[in-house]
């Protein structure tokens, strides 16, 4: 069941657009943890999963960055995470954190997930921001909202409504 999304402020959708923009991405390899970086490609990650058509980094926790409690977040990490079995696609943790580790939220990296599943999959989770590209690609920041009109667009994000 989707978390419903009250709307936001343009206001609002910028400051965390810059929150996104300036926050610190990695995901789990062999007991290790690399980065992710909104504007760069992944040769790292696409030489350790060659096969894989695409990549996104999606959370369940705060939707719409609105502090929830650690038991609520951990149910909704559970059925991300159950979504993610029973759609088969191969997946490692991951986890986005502001750069002053103020916030901190476990996500996970899936590979070879098509763009409106995925889409569908961070608003069934009430998710404004992801990450999705594809193979020697830049890593886009996907904002699951309408571009504020004093935001004069970034190249690396892609707004869906």
């Amino acid at each position: 069941m989707a978390t419903p999304l009250p709307p936001l402020g343009e206001a609002r959708v910028s400051e965390l657009l810059h929150a996104f923009l300036a926050a610190e991405y990695r995901w789990q390899h062999e007991g290790g943890w690399h980065d992710i970086i909104i504007g760069l490609p992944t040769p790292g990650l696409e030489l350790a999963y060659p096969e894989a058509t695409s990549f996104g980094l999606l959370s369940a926790w705060n939707p719409l960055s609105v502090e929830r409690s650690s038991e609520e977040n951990r149910r909704a990490d559970e059925a991300l995470h159950q979504a993610l079995v029973a759609g088969g696609h191969p997946f490692r943790p991951a986890f986005a954190s502001a750069r002053n580790r103020t916030w901190r939220e476990p996500s996970w990296l899936v590979m070879g997930m098509e763009p409106d599943d995925f889409d569908a999959l961070s608003r069934r989770f009430g998710q404004l921001g992801t990450l999705w590209w594809r193979p020697c690609e830049p890593v886009r920041l996907r904002m699951a909202a309408a571009r504020p009109s004093d935001e004069a667009g970034d190249t690396d994000v892609d707004w869906l409504e």
